[in-house]
C-alpha cells in the first residue's frame, strides 16, 4: 500500500518547502517523481513548485476543477511519490484521486492551508488531513508580536478583509501575513460589495 503525507500550517509557514524537502530526498533515493499544482497558483512559475523563499521544482500545472488528472499525470510518469502543493484549491474530487494513488501503492505528499483568511476550515483539506497516514502543521511567526502564528491575516491595500470577501485571492506578501490567535482580525462583513464566498478574486 502507498502512504499519505499531509504538510498543513498558515502561510509563511514553510509548507511548501517542506513539501520540496521531502519531494528532493525522494529524487535522492532515486524514486521516480512527478509534482503538481493547481493551475489557479500562478505566482512565480507557472510550471514549477516556488516556496516564498524562492526555492523551486518543476511540476505540472493542473486544472483546479479537475483534480483527477492528476491520476492520469502519475500514470503517465509512472510515478513512485506524488507531490500536490496548495492542495486547498481542488475541488473535493482530489480526496478521491488521492486515495486511488495511495492504493495504488503510491507515496502520496500533499501540501496546503488549512484555514482559509476567516478561519475557516479551507476546501478538501480537512478531509485529506482525516484520512492521512501522516498530517504536520506548521507554524509561522506572528508579525505583530513575534509568537507561533497558525492563521493567515489578509489585507488589501493595507485594509483588513472581512468574512465575506472572496475565499481564493491569489498572493503572497503583499496581501497576507501570519498572524496569532490574538492578533488576526477580520473588517466588518460588506455585504453587497464582496463577491460572494467560494467564487475566485484576484487583486
Amino acid at each position: 500500500m502507498g502512504y499519505l503525507e499531509v504538510i498543513t500550517g498558515s502561510m509563511f509557514s514553510g509548507k511548501t518547502e517542506e513539501l520540496l524537502r521531502r519531494v528532493q530526498r525522494a529524487r535522492i533515493a532515486r524514486r521516480r517523481v512527478v509534482l503538481c499544482k493547481p493551475d489557479l497558483d500562478d505566482r512565480y512559475r507557472r510550471d514549477a513548485v516556488a516556496s516564498h523563499d524562492g526555492r523551486d521544482l518543476e511540476a505540472v500545472a493542473v486544472p483546479a476543477g479537475r483534480p483527477r488528472e492528476i491520476v492520469a499525470v502519475a500514470r503517465q510518469h509512472r510515478a513512485e511519490v506524488v507531490g500536490i502543493d496548495e492542495a486547498q484549491f481542488f475541488a473535493r474530487e482530489i480526496v478521491a484521486a488521492v486515495l486511488e494513488l495511495v492504493e495504488g501503492g503510491v507515496r502520496v505528499i500533499v501540501s496546503g492551508l488549512d484555514m482559509d483568511f476567516a478561519r475557516r476550515p479551507f476546501g478538501p483539506m480537512p478531509e485529506l488531513m482525516a484520512v492521512a497516514d501522516e498530517v504536520v502543521k506548521l507554524k509561522a511567526i506572528c508579525v505583530v508580536c513575534g509568537e507561533p502564528a497558525t492563521f493567515t491575516q489578509r489585507l488589501i491595500g493595507g485594509l483588513l478583509a472581512a468574512a465575506d470577501d472572496p475565499v481564493i485571492w491569489i498572493g503572497g506578501h503583499e496581501s497576507y501575513e501570519p498572524r496569532c490567535r490574538r492578533h488576526h482580525q477580520l473588517a466588518a462583513p460588506r455585504a453587497g460589495d464582496a463577491v460572494a464566498a467560494g467564487e475566485e478574486g484576484r487583486p
